[in-house]
């Protein structure tokens, strides 16, 4: 561990962040673009200029960088200058650019029933459940608590999802025998002392703390690749999955919205696009031109429509 103390300029930062309600996982990220920053320049960003961004933000294109990584170091920088260190000047030369928009990769169905049929143990079938099942998190399976479940209702409270907004969800049979199989054998020597409703259904193995999303994440990939599964899917995917297969099924767009938890519908809609059932059932134009019309007569591919009287 390290005791370098910290600097008066990163306190300030921390503290700016805090009373912000950033979360952990976005504070360690303005942390260490901010650091980044200072290591190329080789000095204090308090002294910075708008040539020093200038040619900082070049530098880190012709390092190849991806544009997403681009864009959050300098998310975290532009807060340094915009709220810290309180120089719109600076904050204003900062640029973000246009993310590419890619199709998030999807398992079919039937990749799903294999990746859940050869699961390595009864923890990683649940988990990996929940996460195609009910579309969750990954952080929000490995937070879930005995409280969040509710049998009598047939839902699952997500407590402070990504945006700090909570949720419910579906609780199917299925996955309530589970969790009920689960509960049986779960052993955690850590929350002995903590009330049941309290518990994580997932403890980790320090008292107090779930198991780690890198935990989850390689309980993924060994079933992915016990399935034959080999076409680059993420743990992520099988909340991707969760969308696309119940789009396919007809539930409306704003259902879903609100299963996903997400703020805009245009953020749900994407799925559209991925929905591949729906898109091979779409009939193509080009087969409409030899069906028959409403007199009975196969019309022609070469035959113009004939304009009314």
């Amino acid at each position: 561990m390290s005791t370098a103390p910290i600097s008066p300029l990163r306190q300030r930062m921390i503290e700016d962040m805090i009373s912000r309600q950033l979360g952990a996982h976005t504070q360690r990220g303005h942390i260490y673009s901010c650091k980044r920053f200072a290591a190329f320049l080789k000095r204090s960003p308090d002294t910075a200029t708008c040539e020093d961004i200038r040619r900082f933000q070049l530098y880190l294109a012709e390092t190849g960088m991806s544009i997403c990584n681009r864009n959050r170091i300098m998310t975290g920088v532009r807060f340094l200058f915009r709220v810290t260190l309180r120089r719109l000047d600076l904050a204003a030369e900062i640029y973000h650019m246009r993310e590419p928009e890619k199709l998030p990769l999807v398992l079919s169905k039937d990749e799903m029933k294999r990746l859940l049929a050869v699961a390595t143990s009864l923890k990683a079938r649940i988990m990996l459940s929940l996460g195609y099942g009910c579309g969750l998190r990954a952080g929000e399976v490995v937070r879930l608590k005995v409280k969040h479940i509710d049998a009598a209702q047939k839902v699952i409270r997500v407590e402070q999802g990504k945006g700090r907004k909570d949720r419910h969800v579906m609780l199917s049979r299925d996955t309530l025998a589970l969790l009920r199989q689960w509960w049986k054998v779960r052993r955690s020597p850590y929350d002995a002392g903590t009330p049941p409703q309290e518990r994580f259904l997932f403890p980790g193995r320090k008292s107090g703390e779930p198991t780690s999303t890198r935990q989850l994440n390689r309980l993924f990939h060994r079933a992915a690749e016990a399935a034959g599964i080999k076409k680059g899917a993420t743990l992520h995917g099988l909340r991707h999955s969760f969308a696309t297969h119940l789009l396919e099924r007809g539930t409306h767009l704003r259902t879903l919205q609100a299963l996903l938890g997400h703020s805009k519908p245009e953020t749900t809609a994407r799925y559209a696009h991925v929905a591949t059932g729906m898109i091979a059932a779409v009939e193509s134009p080009l087969d409409l031109l030899s069906q028959p019309d409403k007199k009975g007569k196969k019309r022609r591919k070469d035959q113009p429509d004939q304009p009314p009287a």
